[in-house]
């Protein structure tokens, strides 16, 4: 490996994050034993296209963006009365059994070098528990990264038949200048017959290196589903996955991004039929102006026990500049053959016709492309069914394209 943090990381130092929250022998111990793999784990999987690997995260100066002894933060966290909504070190507190037996069985700590990192140097992060039955529809956190990294973890349990709808939104404070390095795990669990909507808007400053994992598990009649904004940044690592292991569970991924300047981001939408009558649908739309780039790959992988499967996926760019770049990588996985699964991708232009159109009814050429472009976005944000979010979005398109 070419890039070894671990060089200059010690055990001591990952030993006073766990002093430092009085925590528990057994979240000890996994840190200890997260910084201990790091020495044979491999960096992420990057996207590759014919030709080409998009992202070299080894190339990232790790030595001086990670300082894990000066990881500072503003948290806000807005939830409702029948819900626990708790800093993850409080709920470690009252509820430890649960974060225990949840926490790291989702997304594998050992998974890559950059996950190990984040289970050895995570200091923040939120538990939502929702009980049996609760119908939760206003959890709201909110994360303003203060230092020169943070490392985040999100868990997210919701017992059977109860729903909930969280949504997420990491900024960058004045706090520092330079280069950052954001790493954030989220876990989501739906048992049996529940539901869970998880919203993310990611708007972190363009001198910001982010990587993210967020992971679902659906039981049986189980949903979970994502809305995943990508807005800041300057390079972006991002995979949302679900694993549909119940009977009839679902989960559809939502993604939205807008890139300028030299922006990287590097997308990844997956989800594992592994039961009878199950259903995904993988929805992205993105845009690029100025040296942007952007490469995206979606998986549907349907395995032998997959009966009667509903698997859909499609991912659209639109570029505004000759300068910017983009890819696409869809992928169909079929061992069952009682499925229905389709994909497509496209990356294009704004319409020369299109904008002809409009500028010789009197709009102005700018004003034309920057509509085209808001309507370009309408078929992804009618897939966010929450308002807040949605709206959020909108307003951060539209500052983008004001300039």
């Amino acid at each position: 490996m070419s890039t070894q943090v671990h060089a200059t990381l010690s055990a001591a130092q990952v030993e006073a994050i766990s002093d430092a929250h009085d925590e528990p022998e057994w979240l000890r111990e996994r840190r200890l034993a997260a910084l201990d793999a790091l020495e044979d784990l491999d960096m992420p999987d990057v996207i590759r296209t014919p030709g080409r690997d998009w992202t070299n995260l080894d190339a990232l100066d790790y030595e001086t963006i990670v300082d894990p002894e000066n990881q500072a933060e503003e948290k806000e966290w807005v939830g409702d009365e029948d819900v626990d909504v708790l800093p993850i070190h409080e709920a470690i507190e009252r509820e430890e059994s649960l974060v225990r037996d949840r926490l790291g069985k989702v997304v594998d700590p050992h998974r890559n070098y950059l996950t190990a990192l984040s289970t050895a140097l995570f200091t923040t992060g939120t538990v939502v528990y929702v009980p049996e039955g609760v119908d939760a529809e206003d959890v709201t956190i909110r994360t303003t990264m203060n230092s020169r990294s943070l490392f985040n973890y999100t868990l997210i349990v919701a017992e059977q038949s109860s729903s909930a709808t969280i949504l997420e939104r990491q900024s960058t404070g004045d706090a520092v200048d330079g280069e950052r390095y954001y790493s954030g795990i989220v876990e989501v669990v739906a048992d049996e017959n529940a539901h869970v909507q998880y919203g993310s808007l990611q708007n972190l400053s363009e001198e910001t290196y982010n990587f993210q994992v967020k992971r679902g598990h659906a039981a049986t009649h189980g949903t979970v589903n994502w809305i995943d904004g990508n807005i800041g940044s300057r390079l972006t690592k991002t995979s949302v996955e679900t694993r549909l292991l119940g009977e009839g569970s679902e989960s559809k991924i939502v993604g939205a991004f807008f890139g300028h300047g030299d922006q990287h981001f590097d997308l990844g939408s997956r989800v594992w039929h592994e039961a009878e009558h199950t259903t995904a649908d993988l929805v992205t739309r993105g845009v690029l102006d100025d040296t942007a780039r952007s490469v995206y790959e979606g998986v549907q992988d349907v395995g032998r026990e997959a009966w009667d499967t509903n698997s859909y996926q499609r991912e659209n760019t639109l570029m505004l500049s000759e300068e910017s770049e983009a890819d696409a990588s869809p992928k169909l996985i079929i061992n069952n053959h009682d499925t229905e699964a389709s994909h497509s991708a496209t990356v294009g232009q704004v319409d020369a016709e299109d904008l002809f159109y409009m500028t010789s009814r009197g709009v102005d050429e700018q004003r034309a492309k920057d509509m085209l472009v808001e309507g370009f976005f309408v078929p992804v944000l009618e897939e966010v069914a929450v308002d807040e979010l949605r709206e959020d979005l909108e307003d951060l398109i539209a500052a983008r394209l004001r300039g």
